[in-house]
């Protein structure tokens, strides 16, 4: 069993800031946007402010931002 299985394991509900979040329903995880991994709480480092969205890495995030119109393709 892995550590995001079990009766204890469910999503956190977060809202994504300028370089913090802040933690709106406790939980373990949270779901990237574009791969949909969970990424634990405490690994998060990539996300939106703008779309208020995880990323599980920079390629995720890089790939959502492709996907808005952000950035060049």
């Amino acid at each position: 069993m892995n550590r995001f299985e079990g009766p204890g394991s469910h999503p956190a509900q977060i809202r994504y800031l300028d370089g913090d979040i802040q933690v709106l329903s406790p939980g373990n995880f949270v779901v990237c946007a574009v791969t949909e991994e969970r990424i634990p709480v405490d690994e998060l480092k990539y996300w939106s402010v703008a779309r208020q969205e995880a990323y599980v890495d920079v390629n995720a995030s890089y790939e959502a931002e492709k996907k808005a119109g952000s950035t060049p393709a």
